[in-house]
This record gives structure tokens, C-alpha cells and sequence, in this order.
């Protein structure tokens, strides 16, 4: 397995932050008369860019009440979802994975750039890719499409066929497969819930690994 260039995702891959504030999302959502568990959260939404997220809860709300959602609904929830961001950590095993690693990396994530750039930076693991941190707020569509793997590929002149991703979303692994890439994926983050892997896998994952050290050593072979 060879490969010029390797591709990340940020949330649940590098930096732990799926699971924070899971729980209180799904509790907030109860009370707007879903009955979602944070696996199925994690199932549903986990990938998209917030206006693809935000259209997609919308459509489950009008199905759901017949209507449309209140004001400040969706900002509701994502006040929510950020209201333990200071408790962010980087996924065990990356900053030890990333220095380790000789091959010319990025990140293409579906958040936005601010936030994106402010997890990466509180976590350490921003230096390791700088100035290749890449958000889907730079290209037209977000995952499943491919976009921002190609935009992240032509940044740092690698062949998208020579690219590997590591992904810990069915949109995600969609959307480098689509770009043409290598697509692998990952359970290390603590939102990988029962079947997260298969699901992956049916999404087109050429395999699954474990942790940080598991990449490594695949990485190595």
C-alpha cells in the first residue's frame, strides 16, 4: 500500500470532538419532539456541512410536525453542540501518529473554517498540516460530493489516485471515493458506535482501522 499524499477529516478523526456534547443534542432534539438517540445522530448527520446539515434536519422537522421550525431552532442546537468545546481533546494517538508520519498530509473538513482552524490550534495539531487546513466552506459543495478532497488535492500537488483519505463518515468516505481517492476508515473517535465500521465499509471503505497506532502501522507495512 503506497501512496504521495494522505487526506484527514477533522471531527471524530483528529479531533475528538463527535462525541462532545452528543448526549445534550439528543436531549435537545427530544424536546423539539424527536425521538433520535445520539447513535442515530451520529448515523444521520455525522459528515454533512452545516447547510446540508441544517436543510436535512429541517425536512425530518416538517415531516415530523408538518411545519416549519422555529426561529433559532437550528442555531439552538448547534449552541448546544459548542457548549463544551472547551472540553475538546485531540483523538488519542494523533499528535504521536502525525509526527511520525512522512507523507505530505491535509485536512478536508466539513467545518467551518473558523472553527475548524480554532479546534485544530487548541488541540496542537495544527502545525502538522499548516498551511494545508482546508475547510468545505472553500468549494461550492460539501460531502458526499467530492470537492473539497479535490481542492485539498490540487493544493498540495498530489494525484487524487495516489491520495489516501482517512474517514470516520459514510458521507465522507462518499465523498473521497468520488474524488477518486483511497478511502480508509476510522474508529478511533468515541462516537464509533456498534456497526460504525460496517456502515463505512458498505459505504465503499477499503477497510477500517482501529486507532492511530493501528494506521501506523498499516502505513508502515
Amino acid at each position: 500500500m503506497s501512496f504521495d499524499a494522505i487526506i484527514f477529516d477533522c471531527d471524530g478523526v483528529l479531533v475528538d470532538s463527535e462525541i462532545l456534547g452528543l448526549d445534550d443534542s439528543a436531549a435537545y432534539l427530544r424536546g423539539h419532539g424527536f425521538s433520535w438517540s445520539p447513535a442515530d445522530l451520529v448515523r444521520l448527520f455525522t459528515g454533512f456541512r452545516d447547510d446540508v446539515f441544517a436543510v436535512r434536519l429541517t425536512e425530518n422537522y416538517r415531516s415530523l410536525h408538518g411545519a416549519e421550525p422555529a426561529p433559532g431552532f437550528f442555531q439552538g442546537l448547534i449552541e448546544t453542540r459548542r457548549a463544551k468545546r472547551d472540553q475538546l481533546k485531540p483523538v488519542p494517538g494523533a499528535a504521536a501518529a502525525l509526527d511520525a508520519l512522512r507523507l505530505p498530509a491535509a485536512v478536508a473538513s466539513s467545518s467551518r473554517t473558523e472553527f475548524l482552524v480554532s479546534k485544530m490550534q487548541r488541540t496542537g495539531l495544527y502545525d502538522f498540516f499548516a498551511p494545508h487546513v482546508y475547510s468545505a466552506d472553500l468549494v461550492a459543495h460539501g460531502k458526499p460530493a467530492p470537492d473539497i478532497f479535490d481542492y485539498a488535492a490540487a493544493r498540495i500537488g498530489a494525484d487524487p489516485a495516489r491520495c489516501l483519505v482517512i474517514e470516520d463518515s459514510e458521507n465522507g468516505v462518499k465523498a473521497g471515493l468520488s474524488a477518486g481517492m483511497t478511502v480508509w476508515g476510522f474508529l478511533g473517535g468515541g462516537h464509533c458506535f456498534d456497526g460504525h465500521g460496517d456502515r463505512l465499509i458498505a459505504a465503499g471503505a477499503q477497510l477500517c482501522v482501529d486507532d492511530f497506532p493501528h494506521l501506523t502501522a498499516l502505513l508502515d507495512e
